[in-house]
């Protein structure tokens, strides 16, 4: 049996999905895992059967549970693969399935090891990994701090403790290639961008490419031919403007700094404002508490490790409202009752900031993309869950020929099936507004099934 694990690491979480690989058919999903609150222990490890016949009388004991012992990403990883050895000694002593039926699960099966990596620099197809790949993916930590850090310990941990399976790096960047170098450069001396690798990337792509080609099933359209504005919104946000099936614009740049807000990261902002945010300098009272001085030994030096820590773990929803919990934002920005109501409601000041960032991005997409537009489709953790933002977004969108949403069929998203689910009213409009439940995992097992040197 050939196997595929596909393991995908966020600042403080891990994803992973073991999957089958099927002759002429997309991988089968067999069991998920989760590992959250890696920086906050004790994390919350979950470990959930999908589709291993036999499993009904294994899958007890092997849910949500409380893990002292995981103290980082690497840990987090071994005692997955130490559950996944235990469940699959379990699940060769069942005698509900005959042998000829009961997947193998043991270790040695899993022939590719599938790593999430946020950033790939001027990598634009998935690699094998090797001293020199491992060496090139850690050089670009810098820009993607709070992703590529963790994806390297676990490919370590991966080589370690799986050292006869192959490990191969996705990388969020790839499905950018295609950028126009207009859209791609940045107003700044060619010369030393071109030195430096300073221009846009792009992010987000695993899961941007997992919506391209299940939008186009879903509409029944050739993914070449496909025109989407898509928008990947969670703790981390973007937007894409996808035309033929490839990215032509996307709001994050360099970094995934750039572009929308997110639970921790300021989105767009002034390249000025981070030297004024961290000035050492009282607010001067005659102007309104509003100017900061400028004099020399007022102003303080800001290292480039403070201000992208800062940028990156400070800001965005957490700085507003003080919460990362978009629901919490949604509950106390639009209250039930006059006692849950603020005076001064920070949590609809962040609701109000993404939503307006948000259109910003999805006009300025429907002109690149000329108007002839297919879908706006919403993924991610937030995009797919938050009635209320898709509820406004839709509401704005529908002077450009958008469907209305259907509120019925908005507030039901959670209760339909399907990869893809259109909360648009019904009628002849040719622009949907569509739901897509993201799975950069099944992404990346699909992309490794298809490239033959792997197998």
């Amino acid at each position: 049996m050939s196997l595929i694990l596909a393991v995908n690491a966020g600042s403080s979480s891990l994803k992973i999905s073991l999957f089958q690989r099927q002759a002429n058919d997309l991988p089968r999903l067999l069991l998920t895992s989760s590992t959250s609150s890696i920086s906050s222990p004790p994390a919350k490890f979950n470990f959930k059967v999908v589709d291993v016949p036999g499993s009904e009388s294994t899958s007890v004991g092997y849910k949500e549970s409380a893990e002292a012992d995981i103290r980082d990403h690497e840990s987090a990883f071994e005692h997955f693969v130490e559950t996944l050895a235990r469940y699959a000694e379990d699940l060769k002593q069942t005698t509900q399935v005959s042998d000829e039926v009961r997947p193998n699960l043991e270790l040695s099966q899993i022939r590719n090891v599938c790593h999430r990596v946020v950033h790939g620099g001027n990598y634009v197809e998935p690699v094998a990994i090797t001293e020199q790949t491992y060496n090139h993916i850690e050089r670009l930590s810098d820009l993607a701090p709070l992703h590529n850090g963790a994806a390297l310990r676990v490919i370590h941990s991966a080589m370690t403790v799986l050292p006869n399976s192959r490990s191969i790096a996705f990388f969020d960047t790839a499905f950018h290639k295609h950028l126009p170098a207009h859209v791609a450069a940045y107003a700044i001396d060619q010369n030393v961008a071109k030195k430096r690798g300073l221009r846009k990337y792009g992010f987000h792509g695993l899961s941007y490419a997992f919506i391209t080609r299940s939008v186009a099933q879903f509409l029944g359209e050739d993914s070449s031919k496909l025109n989407i504005i898509a928008l990947h919104i969670g703790s981390g946000a973007s937007a894409c403007a996808i035309r033929g099936g490839k990215s032509i614009d996307t709001s994050m740049g360099l970094t995934p700094l750039s572009g929308l807000p997110g639970a921790t990261r300021a989105g767009d902002i002034d390249p000025s404002l981070i030297f004024h945010y961290t000035s050492r300098a009282s607010l001067d009272a005659e102007n309104g508490g509003r100017i900061l001085s400028h004099k020399e030994d007022a102003a303080g030096e800001v290292h480039i490790s403070d201000a992208e820590r800062i940028l990156n773990t400070e800001m965005g929803w957490k700085a507003l409202a003080g919460t990362t919990d978009f629901g919490e934002i949604v509950r106390k920005a639009f209250p039930r009752s006059i006692s849950e109501k603020s005076d001064d409601n920070e949590y609809a000041l962040a609701f109000d900031l993404l939503l307006d960032r948000i259109l910003h991005f999805v006009g300025a997409y429907y002109l690149v993309l000329r108007g002839h537009v297919h879908a706006l489709v919403f993924a991610g953790g937030v995009g797919e869950h938050s009635v209320e933002l898709r509820s406004k977004v839709g509401e704005a969108v529908s002077c450009l020929g958008f469907a209305a949403v259907d509120e019925r069929k908005n507030e039901g998203v959670e209760k339909k099936k399907g990869v893809v689910v259109d909360i648009g009213t019904a009628g002849q409009c040719e622009k949907r507004v569509l739901v897509c439940r993201t799975d950069e995992q099944g992404e990346m097992a699909r992309e490794c099934s298809a490239i033959e040197d792997y197998w």
